[in-house]
């Protein structure tokens, strides 16, 4: 075998469990045959990153470049790539390859594959540790690529490679997306704002659940929800009991999960999506999602012009960012402006 060739590149890393993030040269490798090499211009900042930086579930591998919520512009293309162009705008989510032949990869849930590798601080077949969105290009192989409809701006666009197909991809995967059905959504942070407006993209009826009133006239006003539901009230939640087809719920910390339970119709669904602060048995977050539901998601989000809400940060804010991420200070959604703010470290 000949050398491997590599392209330098440039980021910004976390080196240890201080979870600090740096300026940091690395090296990319160069465009293979099924490769799309793209300009990162925008990355969403995931809580998944703060957690993953801090090593709070036991297997980061440092240093660790955070970053799957990545959009940006093709640059180059492999020799057998056929679905992308340069000049194209797209995006990577979670997941940046899987074995492509196992039961769950041809069943489009590429995200159950025992080899599927994650965009950041996985392993790549090569034996190297895999960086993510945190940098200024990224290489992918075409089928982990995502499409971006031209009306969305990329900024506002980015989270929704994690949060928007995070409450999407179970939506369409236990029938509620179906017109003229009630959905809950719990919690209303940076997924359940995305939750809600697909929920009504879809057709349904929407109640927001949270603790207190306080942002009751951002989910009915600006967000377009139908209820609003105080769940410390015993009065709202006792009137409201047995009313919804389903309920997502989208809160990570600990919470009392029975009352919401009350609130489903016979053969409800409920489903959890929030990412917990502790690790589970079960380690949930790289099961979330497909290649060909986030596909879905983002042509719905498209068709109906959905974007996160985000607030737009230079690339020396990060380190401010994740600890105000840390307190649940976002309104509701970071992301770097990578193009333009991000520099080579020394």
């Amino acid at each position: 075998m000949g050398e491997v060739l590599k392209k330098e590149a440039y980021g910004l890393a976390v080196k240890d469990e201080s979870g600090v993030i740096s300026p940091f040269r690395f090296s990319r490798r160069e465009t293979g045959e099924n490769d799309v090499r793209l300009k990162v211009l925008f990355c969403g900042i995931c809580h998944t990153d703060l957690s993953m930086a801090i090593n709070e579930w036991g297997f980061t591998s440092y240093p660790l470049v955070p970053g799957h919520e990545i959009v940006g512009v093709v640059t180059e293309v492999g020799a057998k790539v056929t679905k992308f162009n340069a000049g194209d705008k797209v995006g990577v989510g979670y997941m940046v390859s899987s074995c492509g032949s196992c039961e769950t990869c041809t069943d489009d849930q590429e995200n159950y594959c025992p080899k599927m590798i994650l965009t950041s601080g996985g392993k790549y077949y090569d034996d190297t540790i895999t960086y993510g969105g945190y940098s200024d290009h990224m290489v992918c192989e075409e089928d982990y690529i995502i499409r971006i409809p031209e009306n969305l701006p990329l900024d506002a666009t980015a989270p929704l490679l994690c949060a928007g197909t995070t409450v999407y991809s179970p939506m369409k995967y236990h029938g509620l997306d179906k017109p003229g059905m009630h959905i809950g959504v719990v919690g209303l942070g940076g997924l359940g704002h995305v939750a809600v407006k697909f929920a009504k993209a879809m057709g349904t009826k929407v109640t927001v659940i949270s603790t207190s009133d306080r942002k009751r006239d951002e989910a009915l006003t600006r967000l377009g929800a139908d209820l609003f539901l105080v769940s410390r009230d015993p009065e709202q939640m006792k009137d409201a009991m047995g009313t919804m087809d389903g309920i997502i719920d989208t809160v990570s910390a600990p919470h009392p999960v029975l009352p919401i339970l009350d609130l489903l119709k016979y053969k409800g669904k409920l489903i959890m999506v929030g990412a917990p602060d502790k690790p589970l048995e079960l380690p949930v977050l790289p099961l979330i999602f497909g290649i060909k539901e986030t596909q879905e998601m983002m042509d719905l989000a498209g068709k109906h012009n959905i974007t996160a809400d985000i607030e737009l940060i230079s690339a020396d804010y990060v380190n401010t960012a994740m600890k105000r991420l840390e307190k649940a200070d976002v309104r509701y959604r970071f992301v770097i402006d990578v193009a333009n703010t991000l520099k080579p470290g020394p």
